[in-house]
């Protein structure tokens, strides 16, 4: 692609999510996520493949959907109260065509179907933009808005999406496929506590960052797009794949490392608002997903690549990539766990 194409492309994105922080009203809010959806659609489908076509087809008519509820509930909130403030909403029915909207845009089940089948049509830059930038400006909205929706609305999403995000993992061979399930998962925990301590969901969207982020670079590091590539990795780069087999860990929320403390704080949280059952239904839901972490884990670590790959063995090339994004995302998803107590006191 052209740099100067791909320039203003990111800029683009950066501009609409930027739009999308800084606005109070209901325009310029939908007019954000519209930016970023424009922008991201030429980088999906600059690979001129079938796959990554239908990706892109696909991922223009969810967010046109979502975008198209939006201003519909916007305007009939405007139509009955002559407010277009995002937070000074009186319509019930409004508020929750807005929240599904935002969680069709996210990608939050029951309106999840889109994600996997346009993840694994794209190459894992994009799908790294698409797990990780593309979330920020829904979430801000739903942050905002979140003191005046329906609380069993918001506690229903995410615990669907825990637990389809956690089964719907456990049969995939692709990776790319695994992260969108694993993004599901994610994405309900952060929904589950949003009413009750928002500061920790804005903590736990941060750490999924970092350690999706470091997930999706290792991969585009080793060429892994299914899980038999994987096994070859460790007789290319066995530091690498220590490092991976870590970090999936800490996606699975294992202790001592950092993906352990979003679920601790959350179930914590959940325990003190006298929800037993949702926290114990929570935990059960991680355990699914644990068990394909712990799958990719095996692959990556403990086969031999001529048992479980069809294809050549590849030579020991020295790779061009930076490895810098990758060395400074395992850091950190390796070591948060330390300043847990840092950063309760920064969220409380």
């Amino acid at each position: 692609m052209n740099p100067y194409v791909l320039t203003i492309l990111i800029s683009s994105l950066g501009l609409g999510t930027t739009i999308t922080f800084a606005s109070s009203h209901w325009l310029l809010a939908w007019m954000g996520p519209e930016i970023n959806t424009c922008a991201i659609l030429p980088l999906m489908a600059k690979q001129h493949h079938p796959r990554a076509i239908e990706a892109a087809t696909k991922y223009f008519l969810t967010q046109a959907t979502a975008a198209a509820m939006i201003l519909f509930a916007s305007t009939m909130e405007a139509w009955a109260s002559g407010e277009w403030n995002i937070q000074q909403i009186s319509n019930q029915t409004a508020m929750t065509l807005l929240t599904l909207a935002l969680a069709l845009k996210i990608g939050l089940a029951p309106l999840h179907f889109w994600m996997p089948e346009v993840l694994q049509g794209l190459d894992l830059t994009t799908g790294l933009v698409l797990s990780t930038w593309q979330k920020l400006a829904p979430f801000a909205l739903i942050y905002q808005i979140s003191p005046n929706t329906n609380h069993t609305l918001l506690v229903l999403l995410g615990l669907m999406s825990t637990l389809i995000g956690g089964w719907g993992g456990l049969n995939q061979t692709q990776t790319r496929k695994i992260m969108a399930y694993s993004s599901i998962a994610h994405l309900g925990w952060m929904i589950t506590v949003l009413q009750f301590m928002p500061d920790l969901t804005v903590l736990n969207l941060t750490i999924y960052i970092t350690m999706t982020s470091a997930i999706f670079l290792t991969l585009k590091n080793i060429s892994a797009t299914k899980i038999n590539t994987m096994a070859t990795t460790w007789s290319k780069t066995p530091a690498l794949t220590a490092t991976t087999m870590l970090c999936l860990l800490s996606l699975g929320g294992l202790p001592p490392l950092t993906g352990f403390m979003p679920k601790w704080l959350i179930l914590q949280e959940l325990t003190k608002q006298n929800l037993p059952l949702l926290a114990t239904l929570m935990a059960m839901s991680a355990l699914l997903s644990l068990f394909f972490y712990l799958r990719l884990c095996y692959a990556t670590t403990l086969t031999i690549s001529p048992n479980t790959n069809s294809q050549p063995t590849p030579w020991r090339l020295k790779t061009n990539g930076t490895t810098m994004p990758v060395t400074i995302s395992t850091t950190l998803y390796l070591l948060l766990l330390l300043l847990t107590p840092a950063l309760m006191a920064l969220t409380t």
